[in-house]
């Protein structure tokens, strides 16, 4: 029994060491590197002692494969926040969700408290139309309440069919008591690339998340932006943006910088971590033939550009805010960003599973760790009707530290100038409106005009208007 128990627990550990096939990296890791380490046979000892005594002992039977899951989830959601296993549904709907199309509520979420915490709802899904908020806590839903239960689990209860409905139970920060809201699943397509003119020769863009064809997209819309003629300036507006796809990023980057131009670099422990990634076809194509960058509009490598960004803005939106900060090319506006800067490799398991594993961080042109810090803006600006996350990669628990933070003092890390969670009201916003006061600032400084770093307060705005008769 013993040495089964044994046999069981190698092959644990040689499931980890399979065949890595990343979203982010194209090239695969060396099996023989990774079958070359040592096994730690004293520990494995112990899991198997613990695999007998749970397969003996518990007060009902367990399946061997609901064991070997959980011990899997169990050393990977240790690591930090973002490694993980997969199942079969979650590996599915990431392979799904890339290409911007997915059923479910339409919402960003992550955990609190034991709480499901709303982080952004997706413009246009059921949780949008609803009125769910950033920082809303999901405490039940329909009748089950959702302490105790697992990201993963909570996720898969929400996702569903579409045109069948769930009750969500809200907690709400400034709300007496919890309140129920009934959705209806919906399919979720996420639009990526959105623009306008937003009058003759300023030009508008927002990308809402880096996925597949983003790079693509991006081209027709500023065709359409050059269509009357050449543009003054450009807003590229990545605010709450979650990220995606790498190849995604270093395209979008690509679009706006000098050919061979270095857009990130990765650093890890095995070779495949360790890469620069310049803005050239063979970095941002994965394996299409044909260069959609060679059709960009003549002039769009020195219009003048503005980035905006915020708490929300994590991950691949990084990578493209701190390329063109860190080459001149475009100046950052609004709030710092969430700080999200480790590479996630997706490793399939052989058996429509993978395991989500942190094996890099990101860095820009100069060097500087995204990490727990995020992208500081070049000009701060402040804006109480923007959504903003609540707590960023520094506050989550295990978070992967910056390598600068190591030799800093405790109480220097982890430091931010934003206001704490809930002390801004949220107000639905229309994105590069007239009431878009980090976009209108953004304007302003294309036009050379001054720029705002606070809106008036609604208060002093009413006390100066004229009464009204």
């Amino acid at each position: 029994m013993a040495g089964k128990m044994k046999q069981i627990g190698l092959v644990a550990v040689g499931v980890l060491a399979g065949v890595m096939l990343s979203l982010n990296f194209s090239a695969v890791a060396q099996r023989d590197a990774t079958s070359r380490l040592p096994l730690p046979i004293e520990e494995l000892r112990s899991f198997a002692e613990v695999f007998g005594a749970i397969k003996s002992g518990y007060v009902e039977p367990v399946a061997d494969k609901k064991l070997i899951n959980g011990a899997i989830n169990g050393m990977l959601s240790d690591l930090d926040p973002h490694s993980a296993y997969l199942d079969q549904e979650a590996f599915k709907e990431l392979q799904v969700g890339t290409q911007g199309e997915f059923g479910g509520l339409g919402i960003e979420v992550g955990m609190e408290d034991g709480f499901v915490k709303v982080v952004s709802p997706i413009e246009d899904s059921p949780a949008f139309r609803a009125g769910l908020k950033p920082n809303d806590l999901i405490v039940k839903l329909d009748d089950t309440p959702i302490k105790g239960m697992s990201l993963n689990d909570a996720v898969k209860r929400m996702r569903g069919k579409p045109k069948t409905s769930i009750r969500l139970t809200i907690v709400r920060k400034g709300e007496q008591k919890p309140f129920e809201v009934t959705l209806m699943r919906d399919i979720i397509r996420v639009q990526s690339v959105k623009s306008k003119l937003i009058e003759p020769g300023y030009g508008w863009v927002r990308i809402s998340q880096f996925q597949e064809h983003t790079g693509e997209n991006l081209v027709k819309h500023l065709q359409g932006l050059y269509k009357n003629g050449p543009l003054k300036g450009l807003v590229l507006d990545l605010r709450n943006d979650p990220g995606g796809l790498l190849n995604g990023a270093v395209g979008v980057s690509a679009a706006f910088l000098a050919p061979k131009t270095l857009v990130v670099s990765t650093d890890g422990r095995t070779e495949d971590a360790r890469r620069k990634f310049l803005a050239a076809p063979e970095d941002y194509l994965r394996g299409r033939d044909v260069d959609y960058l060679k059709d960009l509009p003549a002039g769009i490598k020195t219009v003048p550009m503005v980035v905006l960004m915020n708490g929300g803005s994590a991950s691949a939106s990084e990578i493209v805010g701190g390329a063109l900060q860190d080459h001149k090319r475009a100046t950052v506006i609004g709030t710092q960003s969430f700080g999200k800067g480790s590479v996630q490799t997706i490793m399939p398991l052989g058996n429509s599973t993978a395991i989500k594993l942190t094996t890099a961080r990101y860095y820009t042109p100069s060097g500087r760790s995204i990490q727990a810090k995020g992208i500081v803006p070049d000009v701060s600006v402040d804006d109480p009707s923007s959504p903003e996350i609540g707590i960023r990669e520094a506050d989550l628990d295990k978070h992967l530290a910056n390598p600068g933070d190591q030799e800093k003092p405790a109480a220097q890390r982890n430091s931010r100038s934003d206001s704490k969670p809930g002390d801004k009201p949220f107000v639905p916003l229309e994105f590069a409106s007239d009431k878009d006061f980090v976009f209108q600032q953004g304007m302003n400084y294309l036009k050379g005009l001054p720029v705002k770093t606070t809106p008036v307060p609604v208060a002093q705005t009413a006390a100066a208007a004229p009464a009204a008769k």
